[in-house]
């Protein structure tokens, strides 16, 4: 071989290399600029999701004090009706109890 023929080798190895360079570091560059958006998205989505955790609570939260609410207010009707009604029974056992003292 000539040394004309190895110099035009080494000079296109050593362009090859370079080559193998620019495109090692624009491919590092874009796998950079990947993981950055995909970080983005991460944190917006995550930001979202919280957002939207935080309105289901509410929600949650709003429901179960309106059924805690109707809960109250059946209890205390019951309790009412029943209070009513144990009432009636008092009357009619001191009505009783009366009669039988009278007739004795």
């Amino acid at each position: 071989m000539s040394a004309e023929a190895i110099k035009h080798i080494l000079a296109a190895e050593y362009e090859a290399n370079q080559v193998k360079l620019i495109v090692l570091n624009r491919s590092n560059e874009s796998v950079e600029k990947v993981k950055a958006e995909c970080a983005k998205s991460v944190d917006v989505s995550l930001v979202k999701a919280t957002a939207e955790i935080e309105q289901l609570k509410k929600n949650t939260d709003r429901k179960a004090m309106e059924a805690a609410a109707e809960l109250a207010s059946n209890t205390a009707n019951r309790l009412a009706t029943m209070s009513a009604r144990a009432e009636k029974r008092l009357d009619t056992v001191a009505q009783r109890i009366f009669e039988r003292i009278v007739n004795i």
